[in-house]
């Protein structure tokens, strides 16, 4: 077992001007900002544990993250002293003790995300990195019983994203719901004990199509089925997506 403390981070961040969450070599990325911020304040390198890798402008309201550290600052200073280090568009809520078992990614259990589509006549400035505006009025009764297929065990192979190194497509959903808020939002909340790369984005690009009334609702059940990417819905743009929250053993 590795030796030092386990500190568990949860985290907040706008993801509109990152390349998602994964480290890279030449752009910005959530974990890249995370690891050198927590670099400075534990005066050592570190290696932060996302719970999952978003893409590049996909936002989180509650991502995990944990990394390892000989440092003794007290908790506070992981809380306080890095947010003090980071930039506005991220944020840690929390910071505690974990086990030493505690992998922010291999010990989660379930997530849940959620996308949000402003289905009205206007754009809106203030949301347009915030969600997906479509001007048509979508048939929200067609896409709610296209996700009434989602729950259970599947193969998402239909809505897996090229170049996805996920080599089992199958997923087991444990909940998916739209819903209709004031102001002309539609939001979609979906509940999995794991998700494949793009795979939210492809579902809800598929039951926009059903909204659109360019496939039936059954359309969702028969890629389930019989799974043929090039019959599923065109990907929904990344700024309407959030991780919500990720689900432990505890």
């Amino acid at each position: 077992m590795p030796l030092g403390r386990n500190i568990r981070l949860l985290l907040e961040y706008d993801g509109s001007r990152y390349h998602g969450w994964q480290r890279q070599l030449d752009d910005a990325t959530i974990q890249g900002v995370l690891e050198d911020a927590v670099a400075r304040l534990t005066q050592a390198p570190v290696a932060v544990i996302g719970s999952g890798r978003t893409d590049a402008g996909v936002h989180a309201r509650g991502q995990v993250a944990n990394f390892r550290t000989g440092s003794a600052i007290p908790l506070r200073a992981f809380h306080q002293g890095l947010n003090s280090m980071l930039p506005k568009d991220i944020a840690v809520l929390e910071a505690s003790e974990a086990p030493p078992s505690f992998h922010a990614r291999k010990s989660a259990r379930a997530k849940t995300y959620e996308y949000r589509i402003l289905n009205r006549s206007t754009r809106s400035p203030l949301h347009r990195n915030y969600a997906w505006w479509l001007a048509p009025r979508l048939d929200l009764g067609a896409m709610a019983e296209a996700a009434a297929a989602l729950p259970g065990e599947h193969d998402f192979a239909a809505f897996r994203a090229s170049g996805s190194d996920n080599i089992n497509p199958v997923r087991r959903v444990l909940g998916a719901a739209w819903r209709e808020d004031p102001g002309g939002w539609l939001v979609f909340t979906i509940t999995a004990t794991g998700f494949l790369r793009g795979m939210v984005r492809s579902l809800v690009g598929t039951m926009v199509e059903v909204g659109r009334g360019k496939a039936p609702p059954a359309r969702l059940a028969e890629l389930l089925e019989s799974p043929a990417r090039h019959l599923a819905g065109p990907t929904a743009p990344p700024q309407g997506l959030y991780l919500v929250e990720v689900f432990y053993g505890e």
